[in-house]
């Protein structure tokens, strides 16, 4: 009986099919992050006051300055009340001016902003509806924890690309339909069904980990999050350029539909085709394969090609029945906890460090893209544990460092807040590689739905974490150091997946060879005659990359 990845060597395990197949995958990951992040600028703080416009009724020929001052107190730096006006009374305009108006109450009539260049933030959520921002944002993300439970399993049970196709659907259809939204209740709707599109970034990076060899795992998901790293960058840009968050929505949603030639184009999986038993259409596309990358697969080779009875079946079960499982799942869990945690409690708040939020957007963004990409190195030299457990304790002790640096030190302050997000980064990168290689592939979306899970709940609790800094503001920080510290600490307790082959099945693997750790990039051509022993297939087209 051949195994599955003697056929995908044979057909090439790193060529121009899996070039496409990144790029395909690196078109969908802007989007994505602009859904995650748009929100920061659909509430940011606009200048404004309350709606006066009862005193125009008395005198319509009063100037802005001198209604404002007849009807708007002041505050202690001298400025306009935001949230509170004077009391209306139906006294004639002499009256007013000559014993002023003193009691007060909170804005009765709505807002008016006070630069023509911004727009109202979503849905006038100022003042006493501030507090709101942190609820959507909750409820955001509890879309995430629905789409991770629906989508996770639907993965495993229909294959990645119809669930790539109905999360793209999903993502076109309510991105643009939240720009067209005049209730606030409609938009919590559509905040519960569009971030289920983003399940999308883990089906297609573990699409891309079961079609390429051991030593390009880390390249082909690292360099799709790098695009989503671009995505947030992009997003800066673009809320910089439009300021209506109407316009901003659909400007960030349209290109999804531009993805739709995916039905003609986008490959499922053949390791999820040969669990499924679906052994014709795996042998198409592994011919398919390797006709891209120039190779030829041995008929005898495909003719063996069986799948193991033990991978036809698994469910979200075999994840907690077998031991080896239910210990991935808890550890891994925690892991994605805690980094959703801390890495959304950095990101969502860019508009309080005091900087302006388009350029603290662009360098959150910046940031994330060497983070990521300095993953394949720490993958392929340390390896997954190693990595892994570092990257979760260096961005908690960051964080820890920050809560005993005073307030007039923004500078350091900032410099290890970005030093803690470079870390975190990097950290969910090497979960997205890690996971998929602790999970076998009957329940690979199903367990790395469960860790997504995981990391909504983190990501749901996250903003309401920044509430307690009204008791102390240190303790916001002190959490968001305290559990990637433990997380960390508790990876330590994985296996190494490093030089591994992908498993099928739910039996619990056997010790492996221990292995020399294997470069970054694969090994400069040997000066031989034979050019298959001499570099592994499509170096110079992932160099190219």
């Amino acid at each position: 009986m051949t195994d599955t990845a003697e056929v995908l060597k044979a057909a090439g395990d790193c060529g121009r099919f899996q070039i496409w197949l990144v790029v395909l995958i690196s078109l969908a990951c802007p989007s994505l992050s602009f859904h995650l992040f748009s929100q920061i600028f659909m509430v940011q703080r606009v200048p404004h006051h309350c709606d006066t416009s009862w005193i125009l009724e008395i005198n319509p020929n009063l100037t802005k300055e001198e209604q404002l001052n007849l009807t708007i107190p002041r505050n202690t730096q001298g400025s306009y009340e935001e949230c509170y006006m004077y009391t209306p009374v139906d006294w004639d305009l002499d009256s007013i001016r000559r014993y002023g108006l003193n009691s007060t109450e909170k804005c009765r009539d709505g807002w008016v902003y006070v630069s023509s260049e911004e727009t109202p933030p979503l849905f006038d959520l100022v003042c006493d509806r501030k507090e709101q921002t942190d609820i959507s944002q909750s409820i955001f993300m509890l879309g995430l924890l629905i789409g991770a439970f629906i989508f996770g399993s639907l993965s495993d049970s229909i294959g990645r690309r119809p669930t790539t196709l109905v999360c793209l659907l999903i993502q076109g259809v309510f991105g643009i339909g939240t720009a067209f939204v005049s209730n606030p209740r409609f938009l919590t709707a559509n905040s519960v069904f569009l971030p289920q599109d983003l399940l999308t970034e883990s089906v297609l990076t573990f699409l891309a980990t079961e079609w390429v060899g051991i030593s390009y795992r880390p390249h082909a998901v690292i360099i799709s999050h790098c695009w989503f790293a671009f995505g947030q960058m992009t997003l800066a840009g673009l809320a910089y350029g439009i300021r209506n968050w109407r316009m901003l929505q659909i400007a960030g949603s349209a290109p999804v539909f531009a993805l739709f030639f995916y039905i003609w184009v986008f490959p499922e999986s053949a390791r999820w085709l040969m669990a499924k038993g679906k052994i014709k259409d795996a042998k198409k596309l592994f011919q398919k394969a390797a006709v891209m990358n120039k190779r030829t697969i041995p008929p005898e080779l495909l003719d063996e090609l069986t799948p193991e009875k033990e991978s036809k079946s698994g469910n979200i079960l075999d994840v907690f029945r077998k031991r080896h499982l239910r210990k991935v799942t808890l550890i891994m869990s925690a892991a994605w906890f805690v980094n959703s945690l801390v890495y959304y409690g950095v990101s969502l708040n860019v508009g309080n460090f005091g900087l302006d939020i388009y350029l603290t957007q662009l360098v959150f963004g910046a940031v994330e893209i060497p983070a990521r990409f300095s993953c394949i190195y720490l993958l392929q030299w340390f390896g997954r544990k190693k990595s892994q457990s570092g990257c979760l304790l260096l961005g908690g002790i960051m964080c820890l460092i920050i809560t005993g640096i005073p307030k007039d030190l923004p500078v350091v302050t900032t410099t290890l807040a970005v030093i803690g997000k470079f870390s975190i980064a990097a950290s969910f990168s090497v979960s997205y590689v890690y996971s998929a290689e602790l999970f076998p592939t009957v329940v690979r979306q199903t367990g790395v739905g469960l860790c997504s899970m995981s990391a909504r709940l983190g990501g749901i609790i996250s903003p309401l974490i920044g509430l307690l800094g009204t008791y102390n503001s240190v303790i916001p920080m002190a959490i968001f150091g305290g559990t990637p510290v433990i997380g960390g600490i508790l990876c330590c307790l994985l296996p190494e997946t490093r030089g591994k082959e992908l498993q099928d099945g739910t039996e619990e693997p056997g010790p492996a060879p221990r292995c020399r750790p294997q470069r970054p990039w694969p090994a400069p051509r040997k000066a031989t005659g034979s050019t298959d022993l001499a570099r592994p297939p499509g170096f110079h087209s992932w160099a190219g990359l």
